[in-house]
């Protein structure tokens, strides 16, 4: 039966059909869906992990085991997994392990826009990189013969475009693969010096090995057209050069990126008269053709940052599209802001009228950093708020620790938040810790951690109680806020601030998104008390606005939080 597929839900489907058992992925935008869609496949095992590291070492536990695991995560996470990446390398699997990283040029949802074919490079592993939602099925299934045969983890690279897209995909029957079971081999599996000295000429043959399979192999395919102009390209750039040469091009397409092929490109270089090579983000192709002597196109006219499309391409080449097959790319500026009763509003509402420095981290409530909150002067990566203000703490001492916090999200703080959090405990830096427990993994669209009481499938499971974790961790001062309650919010921002020794608050109210939450009804406004004085604008509500000089909710917004009336000294919103 063929379907209209999302690339990550048709990677799923090729676990699926490939016979993978164990799935660990955490949550990072645009790889989500891959796991989430996994999860409706009663016979694939799916977790989700406190954070990638984990993912990707419990992965190589079932793989250890003799079961096909996967594990899934944004590019940026696959810097949190860079340890076990490199290792496992060496190690080698025993049955098939696919790791997924999806890649975000534009910055759609990320922090950077860092290219992780680096890391398959540097890794000395297999990357496989799929055009549209049927290869992203069918490489998955390929990606683990190759991780069998060469007894390597295959890295299989999507992007937001890729992921995010919709083509047809063949479904095909489940095929389970012969049992693979454990054995015991110190040598391959404990990587002392001693034993993993002996692993590495073991990875430089199997890259050799690799390369040569890269060859011939049907992942890479050549597509021949007009002989003036040959363009070797890949992913979601080959759709766009698709869209703007069709058939007048020659066309290398890479779907295996690492190793890449050396006479399949000079062959292919020789049969055109000019050498093009598109590649999103950096000039890892370019690169290896030039190492291969081949005089090429590529990064001297194309942009080395952002997304591409078919409208850049045909600017940069020199092709003129015809007006059915340009794309109209102005679009209406749509800023991002909290949802209506966000509970991260009122915090950050009290931290910056306290003038707080707030170092902050990666989820929703980075947000605050934006007008008109302006609450927020710092995010760097998962868990980073927290190991940053016992820097800037210990640098700075009495002149920052009355005015300064951080600010983590519940997932975070369990994904990399507690490290930093130890250190603290253990270094006595005088900080304060805000931690913003809204109950799920918001920022990439509600998904469960270890703090919610529920698993993937949403079935009741271990749950951490933050408190309890924070006082074990040596922290005498835990306090618990609504951030709906602004005065209770400043009472105990004010105290901890003040305090002499280290802290943590925990700021605990549903997202207001949930389901299960149930909301007030809309708040209204009295026009003869409103005085137009806009200090409800100040928490920067998409349900509040201002119209002939009189305050408007926006009763299809508002779920009566009443953070809004708490600011209001003429009592013009009103609850109903």
């Amino acid at each position: 039966m063929k379907r209209l597929m999302l690339g990550n839900q048709a990677f799923a489907r090729g676990l699926y059909e490939a016979g993978c058992s164990f799935v660990s992925s955490y949550p990072g935008t645009p790889s989500t869906e891959v796991t989430e869609e996994a999860a409706k496949y009663d016979e694939i095992y799916c977790e989700w992990a406190p954070n990638e590291k984990v993912a990707m070492e419990a992965a190589f536990g079932a793989s250890l085991a003799g079961k096909r695991s996967f594990c899934g995560m944004k590019h940026v996470g696959l810097n949190v997994a860079a340890d076990p990446l490199f290792t496992c390398s060496y190690t080698g699997v025993n049955a098939g392990m696919i790791i997924c990283v999806a890649d975000d040029p534009g910055m759609h949802s990320s922090q950077n826009e860092q290219d992780s074919r680096h890391y398959a490079v540097a890794a000395k592993v297999p990357m496989l990189e799929p055009a549209d939602s049927a290869e992203a099925c069918e490489f998955v299934k390929k990606a683990y013969e190759i991780s069998e045969e060469f007894d390597t983890p295959v890295i299989l690279k999507m992007c937001t475009r890729v992921a995010h897209s919709q083509s047809v995909v063949e479904e095909r029957e489940r095929i389970l693969p012969e049992p693979r079971h454990y054995e015991k081999n110190i040598a391959k599996y404990v990587m002392m010096p001693g034993n993993a000295i002996r692993r590495h000429p073991f990875v430089e043959e199997r890259i050799r090995k690799l390369a040569a399979y890269a060859e011939t192999s049907d992942l890479n395919r050549v597509e021949m057209g007009d002989p003036r102009i040959g363009i070797i390209t890949s992913s979601t750039s080959y759709q766009y050069v698709k869209e703007v040469f069709g058939d007048s091009a020659c066309i290398l397409k890479l779907g295996m990126i690492h190793p890449l092929p050396e006479k399949l490109i000079l062959d292919f270089a020789e049969k055109v008269d000019k050498l093009v090579i598109v590649e999103e983000l950096d000039p890892v192709i370019e690169t290896h053709c030039r190492k291969l002597g081949l005089e090429v196109t590529g990064k001297d006219v194309l942009p080395l940052e952002g997304e591409f499309s078919q409208n850049l391409i045909a600017e940069k080449l020199g092709v003129e599209l015809p007006a059915s097959r340009k794309l109209e790319e102005t679009l209406p500026g749509r800023p991002p802001v909290m949802c209506a009763g966000c509970p991260h509003r009122g915090l950050f509402y009290t931290l910056a009228k306290n003038k707080c420095t707030v170092l902050g981290d990666i989820g929703c409530y980075t947000l605050g950093a934006v007008a008109p909150l302006n609450a927020m002067e710092m995010t760097l990566c998962m868990g980073a708020s927290i190991s940053a203000i016992h820097g800037f703490n210990k640098a700075l001492g009495e002149e920052s620790e009355g005015r300064t916090v951080a600010v983590i999200g519940d997932s975070t703080f369990m994904h990399s938040g507690m490290t930093g959090l130890a250190n603290i405990a253990y270094n006595q830096s005088n900080s304060t810790v805000i931690i913003l427990d809204n109950s799920i993994t918001g920022m990439t669209g509600h998904q469960q951690n270890p703090t919610t009481g529920y698993n993937i499938k949403g079935d009741p499971a271990g749950k951490i109680d933050l408190e309890a974790l924070c006082r074990a961790m040596g922290f005498e001062r835990v306090r618990v806020v609504d951030p709906y309650d602004l005065d209770q919010c400043d009472k105990v921002l004010r105290e901890e601030l003040e305090a002499k020794a280290p802290s943590v608050i925990i700021s605990r109210r549903p997202c207001a998104l949930l389901k299960y939450v149930k909301h007030e009804k809309p708040l209204k406004v009295d026009c003869e008390k409103c005085v137009g004085c806009k200090s409800c604008m100040r928490l920067g509500c998409p349900a509040i606005s201002v119209k002939d000089g009189k305050a408007v909710i926006d009763t299809t917004l508002c779920v009566g939080c009443v953070v809004c009336k708490q600011l209001c000294r003429f009592g013009a919103l009103q609850s109903q």
